[in-house]
């Protein structure tokens, strides 16, 4: 018997196919109705949208997804002044006019109507942040491109977009590639940036708390290798200072798919971006370290009628139907008296029409 045992102990050790981590529960929680900002690479937006499906306050990425480090800091110290963008920040290439501080879906055709979208989302981020309780930024790549000295973009004013030479740009905008210095971020010029755009935050908002993550996306253009290396400086850099700061987190997302994971199988056709098994493994362990009990039983609440919502029914006029839709906007009801904090009047109208 005791044989047996043992053997079934090495059986259960040897079929231990990876190695699971463990999130820690963060020292505060995020509560319903907290406001969080989020800005970053395109995985922010993965936790962004569940947070804004489950009715938190939410503005994620005012300027576009942005990767690098020198660029986010700079979106969030734009948001903190509340700067309004004029004509010489803009650029034009390819029929489109560009700012070289946002990603392209803010470039527009008329110069008029690229500003406008610009400042609209900037003014929503600056009055968002005076009053966010949290901030989610996603570090993606320490790779950047500096405007080249000698690129067209200053043999003709209209190219510069306000942005001299050796300025890191957010996006290059499908603009020829020699315009561009490529280079890899030191731990020091991240430390650098992220100080400063802290200290700006901090300022404005001094109850504000902000969880850092590395984005699990592999930037393979750059190289194996060089995304390794890439993703290593921001590691670095942010638990540096998280460390340092008690109003800092970290929560693992590169870890959770490159190394608790870790197989093609998580990744996308491409091999590059987490699919959608992946994204929600990580989304389970954010919620079990940042969403406080309350704000996970009013989630688990909310599920019901937000899966109703997406409910495509086989017979829309029947009378099963109908009593469903009465029930759901019912429901709805209910959970708006018992939370009013959450907003479900889009659901009502849905279920009520």
């Amino acid at each position: 018997m005791r044989l047996t045992r043992q053997l079934c102990t090495i059986f259960a050790v040897m079929m231990k196919f990876r190695s699971e981590l463990e999130v820690k529960p963060a020292a505060v929680s995020i509560r319903y109705p907290q406001s969080v900002f989020l800005a970053g690479s395109c995985f922010t937006e993965h936790i962004g949208n569940k947070l804004d499906s489950y009715r938190l306050p939410v503005l994620q990425n005012p300027h576009g997804i942005l990767f690098n480090p020198i660029s986010i800091c700079e979106m969030l110290i734009s948001c903190v002044e509340g700067r309004e963008f004029a004509s010489p920040d803009l650029f034009h290439y390819g029929g489109l006019w560009s700012s070289w501080g946002h990603h392209s879906r803010f470039s527009a055709v008329s110069s008029v109507d690229a500003l406008l979208a610009m400042n609209a989302s900037q003014a929503a981020a600056s009055a968002f942040l005076r009053r966010a309780d949290w901030v989610v930024l996603t570090l993606g790549s320490a790779w950047v491109y500096e405007l080249r000295a000698t690129s067209p973009a200053f043999a003709d004013g209209p190219l510069t977009g306000g942005y001299g030479p050796g300025r890191v740009v957010a996006n290059c905008h499908k603009v020829p590639a020699d315009w561009f210095i490529h280079r890899l971020l030191s731990v020091e010029e991240v430390l650098s940036a992220l100080d400063q755009a802290l200290h700006r935050l901090f300022l404005l908002r001094p109850s504000l708390r902000v969880i850092f993550t590395v984005s699990p996306v592999r930037h393979l253009r750059e190289g194996m290798i060089e995304n390794n290396r890439s993703k290593a400086v921001l590691i670095q850099a942010v638990h540096h200072l998280v460390g340092k700061f008690d109003r800092l987190d970290y929560f693992p997302a590169y870890e959770l798919v490159v190394d608790d994971l870790r197989d093609y199988r998580f990744y996308a056709e491409d091999l590059v971006h987490p699919n959608y098994q992946a994204t929600g493994y990580v989304w389970e362990k954010f919620v079990g370290a940042y969403m406080d009990p309350e704000a996970r039983a009013v989630m688990l609440a909310l599920e019901g009628v937000l899966a109703a919502r997406r409910h495509k029914p086989f017979n829309p006029t029947g009378e099963e139907h109908r009593r469903f839709m009465a029930r759901m906007g019912a429901e709805a009801r209910a959970l708006m008296a018992k939370y009013p904090f959450l907003d479900l009047s889009e659901e009502i109208e849905y279920f009520t029409a």
